[in-house]
């Protein structure tokens, strides 16, 4: 990372931000995030709330609220000029997810989400001149990792399609910045396992806490003491926001939420925090998947002025009251 600020960069009040992936997971909650701040936010993403509903209960809170324009469009294949014009930032979250479906036939689309996508996106802001793009990498680009914490400039090694889409995403966005005639600056955020309400359903800490409220069986693949750096999304957000704004103009940031703990230990908080045992089956482990991810956040602290201040407790209660919630609204 550089040091250098980027004339024109918005230091405090971000007045236009597009988010792409509006009506995933990070995005809602950035976007809403956004608005709070008094942000004019366009809201980009391919799926429709009246056909989608994990789209529509991502997007419910930020449909009809003063400064949300959405934009149902696809990234592969919309006019993305119209959609980046005067923005003084892109946060591009939009992308394919999981690390299981992609070593099969859905590789395709993984590279088109993540790859070709990314590259219409920064070909587009680097045309207009988009002071900033804050794009969003996984910690699963480490692959499998050495003993202690991850650190930005480690050697990378990932473990499966998934992740290689992932590493080159971040890797095109920065090539991009890296053109001397090029005025739009990069951070990618390699994120680690972040949780919270509204996360995805195939996610383990949802899984595990649905598991101990609902009294069904939790699938493990592997024998629970792989370890994860699971972050809160609020943390996530405050990090995001914190990299629009950051006068290092390019480089690769971690967002750990400092809390490194197995899965058998978040299956044991969720028996904790409900009352109740969790049925664990165990399978096999799949490819892929590594045993154990943790972030070196101190680059975080030094250029973003970020760190992490939620708990997994505290997380995971928060994740259980809304799991409560949204199953006492679908049963009425």
């Amino acid at each position: 990372m550089t040091g250098t600020t980027q004339p024109g960069l918005p230091r405090r009040h971000i007045r236009r931000a597009v988010v792409t992936g509006s009506a995933g997971f990070i995005g809602s909650h950035l976007a809403r995030a956004l608005l709070e701040q008094g942000t004019t936010v366009i809201g980009v993403d391919r799926r429709d709330e009246n056909s989608d509903q994990s789209a529509a209960a991502n997007l419910a809170p930020l449909i009809g609220q003063p400064g949300f324009v959405p934009v149902t469009a696809d990234l592969l294949t919309c006019a993305l000029e119209p959609v980046l014009l005067d923005a003084d930032v892109v946060f591009h979250l939009a992308g394919m997810p999981g690390v299981r479906p992609s070593w099969g036939p859905q590789f395709s689309t993984y590279v088109q989400c993540n790859i070709l996508a990314t590259q219409r996106v920064m070909d587009a802001a680097t045309r207009l001149g988009v002071p900033r793009v804050v794009v969003a990498s996984s910690s699963s680009v480490y692959g499998l990792t050495k003993a202690g914490a991850s650190l930005e400039t480690d050697h990378l090694h990932p473990a499966s399609p998934y992740a290689v889409t992932k590493l080159a995403e971040e890797q095109l966005c920065l090539a991009h910045a890296a053109r001397p005639d090029c005025h739009t600056t990069v951070l990618a955020l390699r994120y680690f396992t972040v949780y919270g309400p509204r996360q995805r359903a195939d996610m383990f800490i949802h899984r595990a806490l649905y598991a101990a409220f609902s009294g069904t069986p939790l699938r493990v693949y592997g024998d629970g003491n792989q370890r994860r750096d699971f972050t809160y999304i609020d943390d996530a957000v405050s990090a995001t926001l914190a990299a629009a704004t950051a006068s290092d103009d390019t480089g690769v940031v971690n967002v750990g939420g400092g809390t490194n703990a197995s899965l058998a230990e978040v299956i044991q908080l969720a028996e904790q925090l409900t009352g109740r045992t969790v049925s664990v089956e165990y399978f096999t482990t799949r490819n892929g998947d590594v045993p154990v991810t943790r972030a070196d956040s101190s680059r975080a602290l030094t250029h973003l002025d970020w760190k992490p201040r939620v708990d997994l407790a505290a997380g995971m209660g928060a994740q259980l009251q809304h799991i409560a919630r949204r199953t006492a609204r679908q049963a009425a």
